[in-house]
Parts: C-alpha cells; sequence; structure tokens
C-alpha cells in the first residue's frame, strides 16, 4: 500500500516500564505533526527488520494528546507506545533487546476506533497485563478534558507485572474524587471470576466500558456486563492482533481474492463497479474491479483512506455500506451486531453490486 502512510521516526526516549516492558517515545518533526495527529486508544503500526523482511505490529499509544511533553518522567509524551515482551514473540523481542535512543523506525499514520466519541460521562477502564495501555491514555484524557468518574480494573500476573504502577499512584492521588483504580493480581487473588467482575463492575452499569487485554479477560468482561444489562453500544473491545509479515500479507490477499473468485457461484459479483465514499464530509466516486477491494481501488484512484493491518484484523478501515452490496475475503474484527448495522472493511470489501455507497462515520 502507500508509503507515505509510513514515516522513518527517530525514537527519542527509551522507557523501562517493568521488567518486561517499555515504551518507545518518537520524535514527530514539525512537518508532520498533523500526520501524527492522534486521539486516545489509537495505536501505531510499526514496520520492524527481521531477517530480511519486515515485520508489521500494532502497538497502542500511552500518552495522551490531552497533555504535553514531559520526557524526563516518561509520561506525557507527545507520542509514545508501550511494548509488553511476548514469549517466542519476533517484534517484541526485537523492540525490548535492540532498540535504543536515536534508532529509526518506519511508523504509519495512527489508527484505531477504540476511542471515546466524547470525554462526557463515567468511564469503566478494564485493561488485563499490557492491555492497560490505550485505556491508560483515554483514562489520562478523560482526567484532563472531562468532569466524570472512572474506575479503573487492571489484572496482573503480580505486583511486577504493573505497567505504569507509579504513574497510576500519582494520579490516584491527584484526582481522588474521580479515579478509582482496582489492581487484582494472580498471585494474590487468583484469577478473577466473573462473580468478581461482575461485582465490580455494577457500580458503573450507566458508565461507556472499554476493555483491552487477553482473551478470557475481555471475554469475560464482555459475558458480565451483558448480564448487568449495560447497552452494547457501551460496550467498547480492542482486540491483540498479531499481523503477519509484510511479504506474507501481500500474499495471502492475493490467494483471498483467487479463492474468492472460484467460490462465487456463476454469475455472482460484477466485473466492476462505480462507489461512492463518504469520507471528511467529502464525497468521492472511484472505480472497482470485481476482483480488488475497495481500499486498493481507492489508492489507485490516488485517495488516501483509513486503514492500517491491510489484513481485517483491525477495524481502522471499518465504515458504513449506505446501498449496494459488498463481501468480505476475511474478518476477524466485525461481529454479528456489526454486521447488522451494515458495517464493513475496506481492505476487505469487494464489491457485489454495481453501485456501492460507503459512508465513513
Amino acid at each position: 500500500m502507500s508509503a507515505s502512510r509510513y514515516h522513518n521516526l527517530t525514537v527519542k526516549a527509551v522507557i523501562d516500564e517493568t521488567h518486561d516492558a517499555r515504551s518507545l517515545v518518537f520524535d514527530v518533526p514539525a512537518e508532520l505533526a498533523e500526520a501524527y495527529r492522534y486521539r486516545p486508544g489509537q495505536f501505531l503500526t510499526l514496520r520492524l527488520p527481521w531477517q530480511g523482511r519486515h515485520l508489521l505490529r500494532c502497538y497502542s499509544m500511552s500518552s495522551s494528546p490531552a497533555l504535553g511533553s514531559n520526557i524526563e518522567t516518561g509520561q506525557d509524551s507527545t507520542l509514545q507506545v508501550t511494548i509488553k515482551r511476548v514469549e517466542g514473540g519476533r517484534g517484541s523481542n526485537w523492540i525490548c533487546d535492540q532498540v535504543k535512543p536515536g534508532d529509526r523506525i518506519d511508523v504509519m499514520q495512527p489508527a484505531g476506533v477504540f476511542v471515546p466519541a466524547s470525554f462526557d460521562g463515567d468511564f469503566l477502564l478494564c485493561g488485563g497485563g499490557s492491555g492497560v495501555t490505550p485505556v491508560y491514555s483515554i483514562m489520562r484524557s478523560v482526567l484532563e478534558k472531562g468532569q466524570g468518574r472512572i474506575r479503573l480494573i487492571y489484572a496482573n500476573r503480580d505486583e511486577n507485572s504493573v505497567i505504569f504502577r507509579e504513574s497510576l499512584k500519582s494520579l490516584a492521588a491527584q484526582y481522588p474524587d474521580r479515579l478509582e483504580i482496582i489492581h487484582l493480581l494472580d498471585s494474590v487473588q487468583g484469577i478473577p471470576s466473573r462473580q468478581l467482575l461482575k461485582r465490580l463492575a455494577e457500580p458503573m452499569i450507566d458508565a461507556q466500558a472499554f476493555i483491552c487485554g487477553p482473551g478470557p479477560f475481555m471475554d469475560a468482561m464482555e459475558a458480565v456486563l451483558e448480564q448487568l444489562g449495560m447497552p452494547a453500544g457501551r460496550v467498547h473491545v480492542e482486540r491483540f492482533i498479531s499481523l503477519p509479515d509484510e511479504e506474507e500479507r501481500d500474499a495471502a490477499m492475493a490467494a483471498a481474492l483467487e479463492q474468492s473468485a472460484a467460490e462465487s457461484p456463476e454469475g455472482a459479483g460484477v466485473d466492476s463497479a462505480q462507489v461512492t465514499i463518504e469520507l471528511d464530509g467529502q464525497v468521492y466516486e472511484i472505480d472497482c474491479a470485481g476482483n480488488e477491494t475497495v481500499l486498493k481501488a481507492a489508492e489507485k484512484a490516488g485517495l488516501e483512506l483509513p486503514y492500517s493491518c491491510e489484513v481485517g484484523m483491525c477495524a481502522s478501515c471499518q465504515c458504513e455500506v449506505k446501498e449496494g452490496e459488498v463481501k468480505l475475503l476475511v474478518n476477524d474484527v466485525l461481529d454479528e451486531r456489526d454486521l447488522s448495522r451494515s458495517l464493513t472493511l475496506t481492505c476487505q470489501a469487494v464489491p457485489m453490486t454495481s453501485k456501492v455507497k460507503l459512508r465513513y462515520t
């Protein structure tokens, strides 16, 4: 895809958060400030060199756009991501072992839809392990810009695994009437039960909920909030994604298109389509072949659409189908509720009708 989405940024600082987690602070030149403007809860995609290939890894911002820079304390940086070492993980181990201040890394512009629509009202933030990273960014922005209460439920293996421990203590002391932090440690309480999570979440049933962490933790929190009757529209979940190598991604996309064509009934689909796209208050029309994705067609037409992973796993390219029909080649992120609302992913959507209208919200 378009090389303009990546810029070679300098690592300004490396901050050791725990024994197995560190933050990278990037230096963003003034001319790129607008390109790297972000919202709390979004992530960066890093393009890492690995044995002659390129690993693509997505890491959430732990900095807050509502705050200024303070590199000395490791807090409130302009563009900071936090990475936890994963056993056997090529990307996380390379970053934790190799990256130092002054190094340069290819960084895609910020992406992601795990963001608050506003900072009004109360927030239930749920983080497990390094899943605290995006909710930490959201939390600091809400404290700075909003007025509501925040309850952070933060689950870890043990006390030494708590990322941002000192900063969390400081924020709790600074906002005693608004911020409540509940630490759940496997080493002390065992793996938190759904009964415990339900009891902790219940006082915040009228809040906005943001959940990120290991799969079992997120599944448990989602189930608990559903039992409590929290409307699905107020429950936001960010799932970790492990992307294929850049070279593997391109081959997988070609295979998916070939398989889609082979599986389509005779007469299904179209040779080409006219696609109308509403984006940022503007309307664009592009031509899209029946065997290419909307994102690829937009790129050929010189139109830059939001995207990140390009493999149907992150929802950065999510939009709404207003007219016509598309088919998703791969979908690992939209659930039945999303599909019932006519949401799709332009990186995986191929047209099935001669006219398609899409709208980004």
